[in-house]
């Protein structure tokens, strides 16, 4: 059986899309160009990438993020008409379908900045995507949040070195969500009659970490690194939305992040697994009217 990192299918399929030939194109356009460009395969047709077997013009413009695969299939199946599945590869799977009979794709990304950056690069400069909004899970950090609140991040902190390795340590730059979409998803929710908490999160490479931890790294003064960001405002942390952010304002292209808060991390409170489906569904609505507007 296949896993969500290796499969025989996966390889096969890479193999019969990617000649050495195909692949030393592809590596061509990334050494001139500093990005990854569409190459033609023999027929004329633009190709796929070495990531995702859409071609070009089959993933809208307008494009969901969830992180989970099945959680990209489960709103495909569920939210939109007219489906169809475009990637299975490394199980990440992609679909395009309609809501309210406008073209969107649900594109699953994986966990991480490295794993998401691959795909959202991919989506704004091979396939044209022009509007992207995160939808994923958070875990909150500020008392304020509870369980199954909705939460829009306004701006993204981060312990990742992506804005270091982007400016050189020039300046600190600001990961920001585009203010257009910002505006109509907070409308949004109001018109759903669903609640929702705006700020800022924290986006961390490190999943298991020590930053809780009065001994931990960048403690000092009895004040371990959460307490020092839940100070200063940072409302929960999740994975991706600095990459999110980074990718989009270097492209000049709109994006979010909306998140539903499925555990806290300093109440140690989790949401029960049999509840999150409909926790989910507040903030896919959300989204989905928001990347349609």
């Amino acid at each position: 059986m296949s896993t969500p990192h290796n499969s025989e299918e996966v390889g096969d399929s890479l193999h019969a899309k990617f000649s050495r030939r195909k692949f030393i194109k592809l590596a061509a356009g990334v050494l001139a160009f500093g990005t990854l460009l569409p190459q033609k395969s023999e027929g004329g047709n633009l190709m796929s990438t070495p990531h995702n077997s859409a071609e070009v013009g089959e993933i809208a413009e307008r494009v969901l993020l969830p992180g989970d695969p099945l959680r990209a299939k489960f709103i495909a199946e569920n939210f939109l008409t007219d489906v169809k599945q475009y990637n299975s590869i490394r199980n990440i799977f992609g679909f395009t379908g309609k809501y309210k009979g406008v073209p969107v794709s649900i594109q699953s990304t994986g966990i991480g900045i490295p794993s998401f950056s691959v795909y959202v690069h991919e989506l704004i400069h091979v396939y044209g995507a022009k509007k992207l909004i995160r939808t994923g899970t958070c875990g909150g950090m500020h008392e304020s949040l509870n369980l199954r609140d909705v939460l829009i991040a306004q701006g993204s902190s981060t312990d990742s070195s992506i804005i270091h390795q982007t400016f050189g340590g020039a300046i600190n730059f600001s990961l920001l969500a585009d203010f257009d979409l910002l505006s109509k998803a907070v409308i949004n929710a109001k018109n759903l009659n669903i609640p929702v908490k705006v700020g800022n999160v924290f986006c961390t490479d490190t999943y298991y970490n020590d930053y809780s931890a009065v001994n931990g790294t960048f403690s000092s003064n009895g004040l371990t690194l959460d307490k020092k960001m839940i100070q200063h405002g940072i409302l929960a942390v999740e994975m991706e939305s600095a990459a999110l952010y980074l990718l989009a304002n270097a492209a000049q292209v709109q994006a979010l992040a909306i998140f539903t808060v499925s555990n806290h991390i300093v109440r140690g409170e989790e949401s029960p697994a049999e509840e999150r489906e409909k926790d989910f569904n507040d903030m896919i609505k959300i989204a989905l009217d928001t990347v349609i507007d």
